[in-house]
């Protein structure tokens, strides 16, 4: 059962943490949108299903974000409770360390549960489903905003289209118009004009070129400013759409990966990427550790002293962890040992400087 002054903190601090979450996701969110557009310019992405990607990656950010916001939040919060005098006269009224470490604890607790559920779970399922939405959508041309009965610009300005009837998924047209300005091999340009009575969208196996087979139709080209026209009649006649942006740079395949199938990979970049998603919530735990003695301070210090120096030690924290994981990866490491001793030492750490604020000092006797 939770006492009064339990339930203030939790109050207290689920606000604090709440507030830095919403802000950072706001930061995470300009960052994440800002690379889904790139994508979309250049082709690898359908404007379409942008927002729909966005929020998926969003929710693959958070096992970076939750970590960071509890930290930052629960510093914020006590910080301003010391500030105040808040922690002062709780203390003068007999509050000892065991009161402030079990609310915070508790919401340690539940951020490590909701961390692990992102990093071990949610977040390469948001992952490899964002995967397949854009799959999905670069292989109809619905998703270019084509429309049965109005005229579209296909994407990557590969023309002017027109259908009278057209597939729920996209894929099947039914009678089609197709105009496309283009350049002859004696560098004249003309347009040509293409008309079937069906046609079909199909990607070849490597799933980047994306092709318009139309059947039973007439082809013009008309060149501007000349009158030798030339007319085709044919019965199959493949157009290529744009291609699709590689993006294989960016893919990452271990990360997209269920956990199970990664205790099976049993490769350096599989062991990187479990040691990745269980120091997620593990980092959470030790952060939650860290904020008790950091947040310490007396209503003259410095509002912001002891934020950025637990900023820096975030990051020195962190990037540790992102060092050993890519030494993992290149082989250089083949255990996840390092990773474990840092999350020890950090903790017991934390957890000696915070037992010695609380310590009893003795009084020196008088001379």
């Amino acid at each position: 059962m939770l006492s009064i002054l339990d339930r203030y903190f939790l109050r207290e601090l689920a606000y604090g943490v709440l507030a830095t979450a919403i802000v950072l996701l706001v930061i995470f969110a300009g960052g994440a949108f800002a690379s889904v557009l790139q994508k979309v310019a250049n082709g690898s992405i359908q404007p379409s299903v942008m927002f729909e990607v966005l929020g998926l990656q969003m929710v693959d950010l958070l096992s970076t974000l939750l970590p960071m916001s509890a930290f930052l939040g629960t510093l914020i919060a006590l910080g301003r409770m010391y500030r105040e005098s808040e922690m002062h006269v709780l203390a003068s009224s007999g509050m000892g360390p065991r009161g402030m470490l079990r609310p915070v604890t508790l919401l340690a607790v539940i951020a490590t549960i909701v961390v692990g559920t992102v990093s071990l779970w949610l977040g390469p399922l948001s992952s490899r489903t964002a995967d397949q939405v854009i799959a999905a959508a670069n292989k109809s041309v619905i998703a270019a905003g084509l429309d049965a009965g109005r005229f579209t610009e296909l994407p990557g300005k590969g023309g002017i289209i027109f259908v009278d009837t057209l597939s729920r998924d996209g894929t099947v047209l039914g009678k089609t118009f197709i105009a496309t300005d283009r350049v002859d091999g004696d560098g004249n340009p003309q347009v040509r004009v293409v008309n079937a009575d069906n046609g079909r969208m199909y990607q070849e196996s490597d799933g980047q070129s994306r092709f318009l087979a139309l059947f039973n139709g007439w082809q013009f080209e008309i060149p501007l400013g000349g009158d030798n026209w030339r007319r085709m009649k044919y019965e199959r006649n493949d157009i290529s759409l744009s291609s699709i942006a590689d993006e294989d740079d960016d893919s990452d395949p271990a990360h997209e990966s269920s956990t199970t199938d990664l205790f099976k990979a049993g490769t350096p970049e599989s062991l990187g990427e479990i040691v990745s998603r269980f120091a997620a919530p593990v980092s959470t735990l030790v952060l939650m550790m860290m904020v008790l003695p950091m947040s310490r301070q007396a209503p003259r210090d410095a509002r912001y002293g002891r934020l950025l120096i637990a900023v820096l030690a975030y990051f020195l924290y962190v990037v540790w962890q992102l060092i050993a994981r890519a030494q993992i990866i290149k082989g250089n490491l083949h255990t996840s040992a390092p990773i474990w001793v840092l999350h020890i030492v950090v903790f017991g750490v934390a957890a000696w400087y915070f037992h010695r604020q609380y310590a009893v000092r003795r009084v020196k006797g008088a001379r």
